[in-house]
């Protein structure tokens, strides 16, 4: 049923884009479930997920729109907020793992930062590096 004066093209874009942000955000997060460590489950959340908060933000935005003639400035905000903080969350999360991995000793990427961790210097001291 269509809300009273939003034409049916409006309705149909607005259902589409909210069943797609939906869609989106069950297959982010079903890569979060299935993927076997932690730093390939990094990614659906950090890009998937973000994308199908989008959509829905954009369904909200043009239904809001709509109905009041006007946008409704807090979803401006939402969608600020999410793309500030999602990737900057997802920073931190990964440069913390990959502290925590070089701590324990895995196979992981060297530090890139231009300084050598203390294990790194002790060993270069002591001449077993290699």
């Amino acid at each position: 049923m269509s809300a009273p004066g939003m034409p049916l093209w409006l309705d149909l874009l607005i259902s589409l884009l909210v069943v797609g942000g939906a869609g989106i955000a069950l297959v982010g997060s079903w890569g979060l479930f299935t993927l076997p460590t932690f730093f390939t489950r990094m990614h659906p959340p950090a890009l998937i997920a973000t994308l199908g908060c989008w959509c829905v933000l954009h369904a909200a935005l043009l239904y809001f729109w709509a109905q009041t003639g006007s946008p409704a400035p807090r979803l401006f905000l939402i969608a600020l907020f999410v793309a500030l903080t999602v990737p900057i969350t997802s920073i931190f999360l990964m440069r913390a793992a990959l502290f925590r991995a070089r701590r324990a000793g895995a196979d992981v990427p060297a530090n890139l930062s231009g300084q050598a961790s203390s294990r790194d210097a002790s060993a270069t001291a002591s001449g077993t590096a290699d």
